[in-house]
């Protein structure tokens, strides 16, 4: 098996994500209304000056493992990733570059933050579709960011259907087309959706994945059975839309 399989297949062992929690408290005061004024005040201003970074929003936003019943959010394990940076991806056709970061969970365009989850198992309903193993990649961008990084993702699924081939420092991945498709939710702002396919051991495979924007919050959902890929037999891998519906009702 080639590096870049090797990596796919790898990060089906992953971390279990930590629950994020918070804590504040108020304080009182028996000040007269006079004192108080003052006191409001600068209780506005350190609020305004508390608002969440890019980071500590997308942490927020991620959807966790009690908000999709039945599977399991977590996180990846940085040693088998596809690359660290987008810096690091390469292809044989620039235009097509934000596919393979979008297929291989890093951020497009400039962003601000981003974070990737993993989402594993499956529910019963969702079973008999051949739902695959789905990753989730939320990014943070400055005004204007989002829209342009959904812009460059529809320009590259647009040119690129006759397929391109993605490399890394120690990785290489070669897709045999990509075609756009209905997003599996319509939501946010604005969506698009593709599938692309690879061969591996004479067999095909069938990845799936949608970008959804919400404000300057875009998330990009992949879906890949590896467990197929391991043993050589054809795969299609459909999005949990489970997953999908959640995440996108936190995108707001």
């Amino acid at each position: 098996m080639n590096r870049a399989t090797t990596a796919t297949l790898s990060t089906l062992t992953l971390l279990s994500l930590a629950a994020l929690t918070a804590c504040g408290g108020d304080s009182g005061s028996n000040a007269d209304s006079t004192a108080g004024k003052p006191e409001a005040t600068t209780s506005v201003t350190t609020s305004a000056s508390k608002q969440p970074s890019p980071a500590e929003h997308l942490a927020k936003t991620m959807v966790t493992t009690s908000e999709v019943e039945g599977l399991r959010v977590e996180k990846l394990d940085d040693e088998f990733l596809f690359a660290k940076s987008p810096d690091e991806v390469t292809t044989d056709k620039p235009v097509c570059t934000p596919l393979a970061l979008a297929m291989n969970q890093l951020p497009l365009g400039t962003p601000e933050a981003d974070l990737t989850r993993s989402v594993s198992g499956q529910i019963e309903s969702e079973r008999k579709s051949g739902t695959g193993f789905t990753y989730i990649t939320l990014t943070s961008y400055g005004t204007g960011g989002a829209e342009s990084a959904l812009a460059g993702l529809k320009k590259a699924v647009e040119a690129c259907g006759g397929g391109f081939t993605a490399k890394s420092k120690e990785n290489e991945s070669s897709y045999d087309s990509v075609t756009a498709e209905q997003p599996a939710a319509v939501a946010g702002d604005e969506s698009l959706a593709f599938r692309a396919t690879l061969t591996f051991r004479g067999a095909t495979h069938t990845v799936h994945t949608q970008a959804v924007r919400g404000g300057d919050v875009v998330a990009v959902y992949f879906s890949v059975d590896g467990l197929a890929i391991a043993n050589a037999r054809p795969s299609d891998a459909k999005l949990s839309a489970t997953v999908v519906k959640a995440q996108n009702a936190k995108l707001g």
